[in-house]
């Protein structure tokens, strides 16, 4: 029957498992789907007096805030300025310079120029069409955060899927029709001038020295710097580059290389026309630079029947000249890597020579000194022992086999030396050779090139006659009867300059009705927002108004009462009045009209969790009231409109690169993530933490571990599912079995325990996964298990004995009596265990013991540093309500409070400024020490208790075995 059971139930799991790998695979490709960037080299006309002229910025249109930045390079970390698309109108002028246009602001005007005019038309189009998407997004949508400016819902994670639910007002079918049909007709890619793949073009302003601004001197100055500092880590050290991948041709991000490794060879084309100097020339003409077109491509196919491509094919002498041109190039590259070898042959003999030398004067000075001791070492010492004499002879005879040794070796190094003089002569001589040779070669083809530019004027004059007798022949052949009127060239030529003139105003009268249309509407929903924003602050005047009077009669009341203590007086008329009013329910009508009523408190918080329980009483249901505005009020503060301020701009000024390891971000994350920021946050830290296991892994390892589940019966899965609805009740995505969270949290707990069959499935893991899943998709959520569990956490914390998390509480004790001697002494004094309430702290990271406004701010700053956050934030709550505690003087009283303090605690700057500043220092080695100090504790104390649970089984069983029973008979008898 069990194993039915569990047949049944892995059976249910892997068909779920597998339903919801089809919707995830839809939600990444439908994320692989999104837009292209729109960013591209335009030029700007920025500058003063002489100055004043165009320079090539960098644009990169940013659709949060509806700005386009620009940079003088991609590569840059912070822009040169902004533009702010929402508010602004575009025009240009068909008479003026080619690719010039305008864009007008609300105190700014900004001169651009592109290369062309399809990439103008590209460019205004794209920027016509993002200034709708956000002018139709931006009064209906909704901004849960005050903190910034950008739209409140994150990019995945069960909370960004909140944004399906918001009202867009859709125009009718009838406005858009109209906008298409004034629509320009224009390239779908800017012909390759605009997208990323444009950063590999050619810059001027990476090549131009003198393209740098006074204004933005500090900016420009910045950015250079981040590419030249040194000395701050691995971390710091890393600069961002794009290279190009051939067989896709996409741009994509890579690190430069480590310096450890300064022997690396370079690519055989980077510097191949270079003479060991920083300065690089090229002899092959520059096919980036522009041209003068010639007068036969610009004719069609007429009637001498070839078109460009056909006379292109053909071969001509030009092109036998370029050809041998060509040969020559080649040639004289190919002497350059040979002189440049031989150059490096001949620094290598150099430094054996010396050091030959070197040798040689060693050995010199050897057989000197050896020379000079021979005398004395031979000369007969006055002993009259024959021995002795011997002994002398061996030594003078051993001395001489050196001394011999030792000059046949000098010779030799002789012998060596004079042909290493001999080689280094001849390539002395092969060196002269080759530059003399050289130099011919360069004097050779500046003499092709000249002739080249002769020819090629010669042509051009042949193609202009060419095209004039072309011209009178056409008119000669279309006009038989009246040969003598032809028209005239000139006329010819005025006329096709006003047919091109009346396109360009064509198309001119095309985008400007189109954005008249656009203006129009853009200034309707203006109005429409004042009109809302008006009725709105008439709602909270009159509001405002109700509250004030009926808080005068309060007021008037407790002062002078006029009614006794046994009649109901206008005071508890008016609060019981009060209360009904709080906790009154939205009606249909205000439900129809949610403008007029401003200040209700939404059922469930940005976050999915509910905000006034269902099942309480009305105390406590007006008391979670008055909480969730308390926390709508503190989200309104300067302090954190003022953080996400710093956010927009850090993030701002990393566009071009991906976070990295900072003093500036730490700083921020302890500050707390923005709502709207927090995903991409979750995912760098988590993927920084576990990129040691991903880079053993297959990239498709969570699949497979999904796979595995389906396939074969897990021990744990039974388990899983009970707890899934016990997860987060009061959070609206796992509140129910249809829930969009349920099926998730199932996949990811059930890859983890195949992940790590020693754990399988520990209550805490639960929580865990759906707190991720709240910001994260389901890969992203499982590796956030695995960075807690197997990178944060000591091992056995979430096994079955949770050594790990006794551990911790004895550390968090001895924390205690450091940090808050105080209330450590007062919890003794009364002998309160405190660790029965902190234990699940430590195990699910603060889930459900705190205000989820707090909680994701801890996790903030706990998925970014670590294990020590949970120390620091546990500390900092009993600091937070130290006098509190103090004043109660009951272990009942104590205990009851302990258990619910932690949910009166509601401003969260406050806390993070003692966790962060009054518990300095803190550092993790202590924490580290008090653990293995404790580990080998509480591992002792698990053995006894083994031990002596061990005795008592077998003392029961002997027990059992002893007694006797007798039946009712025996007993009367």
């Amino acid at each position: 029957m069990h194993e039915e059971d569990g047949s049944e139930t892995n059976s249910c799991t892997a068909s779920r498992i597998v339903a919801s790998r089809s919707m995830d695979v839809a939600e990444v490709e439908g994320a692989k789907e999104q837009a292209s960037k729109l960013c591209g080299y335009l030029n700007k006309l920025s500058g003063k007096g002489p100055l004043r002229g165009y320079k090539p910025r960098w644009f990169v249109y940013d659709p949060r805030k509806c700005y386009l930045y620009y940079f003088k390079t991609p590569q840059d970390a912070l822009p040169l300025g902004h533009i702010e698309i929402g508010d602004a109108c575009f025009c240009y002028d068909v008479e003026g310079e080619e690719g010039q246009f305008e864009i007008r602001t609300a105190g700014k005007e900004f001169l651009l120029k592109a290369p062309s005019k399809q990439v103008m038309h590209y460019w205004l189009q794209q920027l016509q069409q993002k200034r709708w998407e956000y002018s139709n997004t931006r009064g209906s949508s909704q901004r849960d955060s005050w903190s910034s400016p950008t739209l409140a819902y994150p990019p995945s994670g069960l909370v960004g899927k909140d944004n399906d639910s918001f009202v867009f007002d859709k125009l009718s079918d009838s406005m858009e029709k109209v906008r298409n049909d004034f629509a320009m007709e224009t390239e779908t890619d800017g012909g390759g001038m605009v997208g990323i793949q444009s950063a590999r073009g050619p810059s001027a302003a990476s090549t131009n020295p003198l393209n740098f601004s006074l204004k933005n001197f500090g900016t420009e100055l910045r950015n250079s710097m981040s590419y030249l500092r040194q000395g701050r880590g691995a971390e710091s050290r890393r600069s961002v580059f794009y290279t190009s991948n051939n067989s896709t041709e996409e741009w994509e991000l890579v690190d430069a290389p480590p310096k450890d490794f300064p022997d690396q060879k370079h690519h055989p084309d980077t510097h191949r026309h270079s003479f060991g100097s920083a300065f690089t020339f090229d002899f092959v003409r520059n096919s980036t630079r522009p041209k003068r077109p010639l007068l036969r491509d610009m004719m069609g196919p007429g009637r001498f029947g070839r078109s460009a491509e056909t006379r292109s094919a053909e071969n001509s002498p030009v092109e036998c000249n370029g050809s041998k041109s060509l040969e020559v190039q080649l040639r004289l590259q190919s002497q350059q890597e040979e002189l440049s070898c031989m150059t490096q042959e001949q620094a290598k003999l150099r430094e054996e020579l010396a050091s030959q030398k070197e040798l040689v004067r060693l050995l010199q000075q050897t057989l000197r000194t050896s020379q000079s001791e021979r005398p004395t070492v031979c000369r007969p010492a006055p002993a009259p022992d024959s021995s002795a004499a011997s002994d002398q002879n061996q030594a003078s005879e051993e001395t001489q086999k050196e001394m011999e040794q030792l000059q046949i070796l000098l010779e030799e190094r002789d012998g060596q030396i004079q042909s290493l003089c001999g080689h280094m002569e001849r390539l002395a001589l092969e060196k002269d050779s080759l530059q003399q040779e050289l130099k011919g070669l360069k004097i050779k083809v500046g003499e092709m090139n000249d002739q080249l530019g002769m020819l090629m004027e010669t042509i051009q004059a042949k193609d202009e006659v060419i095209i004039k007798l072309s011209q009178q022949s056409s008119e000669h052949s279309g006009n038989p009867n009246d040969a003598s009127s032809p028209l005239p060239s000139k006329e010819q030529q005025e006329l096709d300059i006003l047919k091109d003139g009346l396109q360009g105003y064509k198309s001119q009268n095309k985008f400007l009705n189109k954005e008249i249309l656009e203006l129009t509407v853009l200034r309707r929903n203006a109005e429409s927002r004042e009109k809302a924003l008006e009725a709105k602050n008439t709602a909270l005047e009159a509001k405002l108004c109700q509250v004030e009077s009926k808080y005068l009669v309060l007021l008037q009341e407790v002062k002078t009462p006029v009614c006794s203590s046994s009649e109901q007086s206008p005071a508890h008329e008016v609060i019981s009045r009060l209360l009904e009013d709080a906790l009154q329910a939205e009606g249909p009508d205000q439900q129809e009209h949610p403008i007029f009523k401003p200040t209700t408190v939404s059922e469930y918080d940005m976050y999915g969790f509910k905000t006034v329980p269902e099942e309480e009483e009305e105390e406590e249901k007006l008391v979670a009231k008055v909480r969730a505005l308390e926390l709508k009020s503190l989200s309104m503060t300067n302090q954190e409109v003022s953080v996400g301020v710093k956010w927009e701009n850090y993030l701002t000024s990393n566009m071009n690169r991906d976070l990295v390891r900072s003093t500036e971000l730490k700083a921020l994350i302890r500050c707390g993530v923005p709502h709207e920021h927090r995903s991409k946050v979750w995912r760098w830290c988590v993927h920084f933490h576990v990129k040691k296991f991903q880079d053993h892994l297959a990239p498709d390892y969570y699949e497979t571990l999904l796979n595995v589940a389906r396939e074969k019966p897990n021990p744990a899965s039974k388990q899983i599912e009970l707890d899934l609805l016990r997860t987060l009740p009061n959070n609206k995505h796992y509140a129910s079995p249809s829930a969009a969270g349920i099926q998730k949290l199932r996949n990811v707990l059930i890859a983890f325990s195949w992940r790590n069959p020693d754990i399988g499935y520990c209550q805490g893991l639960n929580r865990l996964a759906a707190i991720a899943l709240l910001y994260l998709d389901q890969e992203d959520a499982f590796w956030s298990l695995i960075a807690i569990v197997e990178v944060f956490m000591p091992r056995d914390y979430y096994t079955k004995t949770l050594l790990g998390s006794q551990v911790d509480q004895r550390v968090f004790k001895d924390l205690m009596s450091e940090k808050l001697p105080r209330l450590h002494a007062h919890f003794e004094q009364y002998k309160v265990d405190f660790s029965l309430i902190t234990f699940n702290w430590f195990l699910v990271v603060f889930v459900d013991s705190v205000v989820s406004d707090i909680l994701f701010k801890i996790w903030d700053a706990f998925l970014f540093e670590g294990p020590k956050i949970i120390f620091r934030f546990a500390l900092a709550l009993f600091k937070y309500k130290e006098e509190e505690f103090l004043k109660l003087q009951d272990s009942t009283a104590i205990f009851k409070y302990l258990r619910y303090f932690t949910s009166t605690i509601l401003d969260s700057r406050k806390l993070m400024s003692i966790a962060f500043v009054d518990m300095n220092p803190f550092p993790m080695r202590q924490i580290q020490n008090r653990r293995s100090f404790h580990l080998e504790k509480v591992r002792l104390e698990l053995t006894e208790l083994e031990a002596i649970r061990q005795t008592f089984l077998r003392e029961r069983e002997t027990s059992q075995d002893r007694r006797s029973f007798g039946s009712d008979d025996e007993e009367d008898n």
